[in-house]
């Protein structure tokens, strides 16, 4: 069939669009804001096809007409528009000001630029909060009783519901699968969660009068244990077997922080000290988390061998987010990083040390990534690009102003 075009907003380093280009995307076009990570990108230029994609800097400085442009293809000539806007947003780990925040309309921003595009597919891909959201986040603090009721944009959900979904289905006239996925299930060697959105400008995700099925598109390649010849997840071990770091770049603990990772065994983490120190140490080495009653997992956390790595944090030595290897005290390289994201060896990162932690820590990990891509790629393999689409564009073209209303609301 060919490659198939593809441009790429919000790149960061590269991971979804490796795993797109090795399922026979051409990136064409990329986007990215960060100094670094755009360095990054225009330093592995020989890791894509082809190598002269065009790249930009800021999302909001672009129309639909310039992508075009630079991918060299016609409004609806486009296979495939991927991105993954800022998800800090809607992260569960963080202050959850939803579409509040300013970094939210770029949410918004992505699906107008599907409206100016129109790609044959979208893939939209983001954290797992982008599916309890609010529209309007209102704080703990100001609920339940002595507060007044949630109002319907205040709710859990409400970004999905009343924005998201009516924006691409109602307003962009696209059929839309999506769902939860963990980067594990799709053999790669960490446990991640992201939510995927595949979008169809055509309705191909499934037959006419029927919903498309998420799980159908994308079936998991490996399982926890063994099962329905499924392959067991990937490890930490099976990632860094036979790695050569030759460039040896790591973060480093300080001294007090080393002797506390000193006494704890591969595997475990502060519920070590907690059962084998005493009350006074765990308090000493806990500080202000020795009272908190969740989300301490990650404090004076050593690593195994023998199970997929945690979810990559863009830092792997804060209190909160330890990554220490398993047989030395140190945390994970950069090396070591990439390697449990699944970017190829001597992929060249760019910029400070605690810079490159970032770019790899927010990355889409490849083997996802490529999972996704080999679903569109299916999808994708009942007509070749140069084909005109199966059904025409009026439609959505008649519904934009919809689109355009919605996509407001979301900036």
């Amino acid at each position: 069939m060919g490659s198939l075009s593809h441009v790429s907003l919000f790149s960061g380093a590269g991971g979804l669009d490796l795993g797109f280009d090795r399922a026979g995307f051409e990136a064409m076009v990329m986007v990215e804001k960060n100094r670094y990570a755009r360095e990054t990108l225009q330093a592995s230029k020989e890791h894509f096809r082809p190598s002269d994609f065009e790249l930009f800097e800021d999302i909001n400085d672009l129309t639909g007409e310039d992508l075009l442009t630079a991918a060299g293809v016609q409004r609806g000539a486009l296979d495939l528009l991927s991105g993954g806007p800022p998800c800090q947003p809607f992260s569960t780990a963080g202050h959850r000001r939803s579409v509040v925040d300013p970094r939210g309309s770029l949410l918004g921003r992505y699906l107008q630029l599907v409206g100016e595009l129109e790609p044959r597919f979208f893939v939209l891909e983001n954290v797992r909060g982008v599916l309890s959201a609010a529209l309007r986040h209102r704080p703990l603090a100001r609920r339940g009783d002595g507060h007044r009721p949630l109002r319907p944009d205040e709710q859990l959900g409400s970004l999905l519901s009343q924005v998201i979904l009516p924006t691409i289905q109602d307003g962009l006239g696209y059929q839309v699968a999506y769902g939860l996925v963990n980067a594990a299930d799709y053999g790669v060697p960490q446990v991640r969660e992201r939510v995927i959105f595949i979008g169809s400008r055509d309705h191909e995700l499934c037959e006419a009068g029927q919903t498309p099925e998420f799980d159908e598109l994308l079936q998991p390649t490996h399982a926890k244990s063994p099962t329905q010849g499924r392959p067991a997840w990937r490890t930490l071990g099976d990632a860094l077997g036979g790695l050569v770091q030759t460039d040896f770049e790591v973060s480093r603990y300080s001294p007090t922080r080393a002797s506390v990772f000193d006494k704890i065994p591969p595997g475990k983490n502060w519920r070590y000290i907690r059962d084998h120190y005493s009350d006074g140490y765990l308090r000493s080495v806990m500080g202000g988390a020795y009272s908190s009653t969740g989300g301490r997992v990650g404090f004076w956390r050593r690593l195994s061998f023998e199970g997929p790595c945690p979810t990559l944090p863009t830092s792997p030595i804060q209190k909160a987010t330890s990554l220490c290897h398993p047989l030395e005290t140190r945390p994970l390289s950069v090396a070591e990083y990439a390697r449990v994201q699944q970017f190829p060896d001597g992929y060249p990162f760019m910029g400070p040390t605690s810079a490159k932690y970032v770019q790899i820590g927010n990355a889409v990990p490849v083997g996802l990534a490529e999972a996704v891509a080999r679903a569109v790629a299916r999808l994708a393999g009942g007509r070749t690009p140069s084909e005109p689409p199966r059904s025409p564009l009026t439609s959505s073209r008649a519904q934009l102003p919809a689109c355009q209303s919605a996509a407001s609301a979301v900036a």
